[in-house]
């Protein structure tokens, strides 16, 4: 168990497009351990400004987080809510010329040429230099389509680095990233920088996937005058994978609360079995969220993906075939 002595806030924060299956029980499990072991707050918040994937999710998904044993302080936060804080970075951002209309479509951003050190699909530039002419005609061009809202970056693009807690020395691309959707919707990016800095949550943990995306949320961080590493620490942990070795799905059988309920599986016994693959539990063993914590230690968390293989009826297969 490790301790910081810190006052900030750690989050787990689920987008409600479906049940959660157990990459993302894992994530939430780990992210209540790094905080609470830091002296933390833990806080909830449902991801939910993408209304064309909102399945309407919310509350069951918070009901499976607290079956698994997971508490959080105050109430579960919706960005639905806070549509006036991203509205009111995006006009700062604005005001000092750090914003412009794109027009561009996702696959003349694909084929367009870049540098060669870019990583694919990183933005090209393309709208960024256009004279008000240029940008009316573009506009034009597309309509009743409307332009997207791109981050001026001060360099263009660049490669930006930042230490993690499990994953070390962490390189990623920050380009001109899209800060407002063409339908007006506010993107992911804009959304948890802004949400993170007005909660005050300084600790982040969530799926090793999501980390080349940091190097974007730390400019703007920075543009925006919020806390940035080393204020703001990362932990980006390892997925859950399905048996083909891609990212676990509803397709590699049960994987949710429910699916496994049906087979008998209590959440008590998901929540064990999820504590024996991060290597803080026997096997066969019950354990609970509180006596998780006394066993916590980052240092121990293994850093390669877990291998889900589905279960017979009797649940047997919740195991860890990687390393048996």
């Amino acid at each position: 168990m490790t301790s910081e002595g810190s006052a900030g806030a750690g989050r787990y924060a689920p987008s409600p497009s479906g049940e959660l299956h157990l990459g993302n029980l894992r994530t939430a499990m780990l992210a209540w351990l790094f905080a609470r072991s830091t002296g933390r707050a833990f806080l909830m918040r449902v991801e939910d400004l993408d209304r064309a994937r909102d399945a309407g999710a919310a509350e069951a998904q918070l009901a499976e987080l607290r079956a698994l044993g997971l508490e959080w302080d105050g109430r579960a936060v919706r960005q639905s809510e806070r549509i006036e804080l991203y509205r009111s970075a995006l006009a700062r951002l604005d005001a000092a010329g750090l914003v412009y209309e794109c027009t561009c479509a996702r696959r003349e951003i694909l084929d367009a040429v870049r540098a060669p050190h870019a990583p694919p699909g990183s933005y090209p530039g393309t709208c960024r230099d256009r004279t008000p002419r240029e940008r009316a005609a573009a506009r034009d061009a597309i309509s009743p389509r409307l332009p997207a809202l791109r981050l001026r970056t001060p360099s263009g693009a660049e490669e930006l680095g930042f230490e993690d807690l499990l994953m070390g020395r962490v390189s990623g691309w920050a380009d001109d990233l899209v800060l407002r959707r063409g339908d007006g919707v506010f993107a992911y990016n804009l959304a948890v920088v802004v949400d993170d800095a007005e909660m005050g949550v300084d600790q982040i943990v969530r799926g090793d996937d999501l980390a080349p995306s940091t190097a974007r949320q730390i400019v703007l961080q920075r543009l925006l005058g919020l806390p940035s590493p080393p204020r703001v620490s990362y932990a980006h942990v390892p997925l859950v994978l399905g048996p083909n070795g891609a990212r676990l799905a509803k397709r590699d059988g049960a994987v949710t609360l429910s699916d496994l309920a049906e087979r008998g599986v209590a959440p008590d016994e998901v929540r064990s079995r999820l504590a024996v693959s991060l290597g803080m539990a026997e096997p066969g063993e019950t354990i609970t969220m509180p006596q998780l914590l006394g066993r916590f230690d980052p240092a121990r968390i293994p850093l390669e993906p877990w291998t889900w293989c589905d279960a017979p009826d009797d649940g047997s297969a919740l195991q860890r075939p990687d390393h048996p």
